[in-house]
């Protein structure tokens, strides 16, 4: 999976000229936490956080009247308090790069640049986005994850056990912890007990497996 297949096409855009004002408003008017500046060109120039406005506001302690807070607000500009340089990557780099990035970096977005062209913008909700769709997040099926040795035909071994009992792979992820490997897998279409039974016939240890793997809503307080 590619940047390109999650991130967000044509994104909301800000100028530095754009006022702190019009950019509160346009971030919530979209529903969004993170905006591109763009200069005159449409060259990227740097990018807003929502935390940064909130960081640009006077202080609560402040001695400032409301009309003096709105006026400040509506003639600050963007230039003043956007952050650059900018971090970016490019359609075509792998998710998971992308994700490690903004790990590294600690930061809740990419800009996606095909040259100097701003195409989308990648966040950590499409990262997130991502791990229910690999995951088989929401599909119905068993759930299983499966501790194995890290030796070619394992993973094909378990698939065609799996298919055996007409089991049907949705989703699959190979992962390493600790020194050891795992293999999590989600199927559709395999009766539980004979599929509990054709694991068992595997050099694997069942680590957990789930007929029904969907949490239930949770509210507390």
């Amino acid at each position: 999976m590619l940047v390109r297949d999650m991130m967000t096409r044509n994104p909301v855009t800000a100028t530095p000229e754009t006022t702190h004002r019009q950019a509160t408003e346009l971030m919530r008017e979209h529903h969004i936490h993170h905006l591109p500046i763009v200069d005159r060109r449409g060259r990227l120039a740097g990018i807003l956080v929502e935390s940064d406005l909130y960081q640009a506001q006077p202080s609560p302690a402040t001695t400032l009247s409301i009309y003096e807070i709105h006026s400040l607000l509506s003639s600050l500009k963007l230039q003043e308090i956007m952050r650059s340089p900018v971090i970016t990557t490019r359609p075509d780099c792998p998710l998971e790069e992308a994700a490690r990035l903004m790990q590294t970096h600690k930061i809740g977005c990419l800009p996606v640049l095909d040259g100097e062209e701003l195409v989308g913008i990648v966040t950590d909700t499409d990262i997130f986005k991502t791990l229910v769709v690999l995951l088989g997040g929401g599909e119905e099926g068993a759930r299983i994850t499966l501790e194995v040795e890290d030796r070619p035909g394992i993973l094909a071994r378990t698939a065609q056990a799996i298919a055996d009992v007409g089991g049907n792979i949705i989703s699959t992820i190979a992962w390493h912890r600790e020194g050891k490997s795992y293999i999590t897998i989600k199927e559709r279409g395999a009766e539980f007990a004979q599929l509990s039974a054709a694991l068992e016939g595997l050099p694997v240890r069942v680590v957990n497996l789930l007929e029904r793997p969907a949490c239930d809503e949770e509210n507390s307080g």
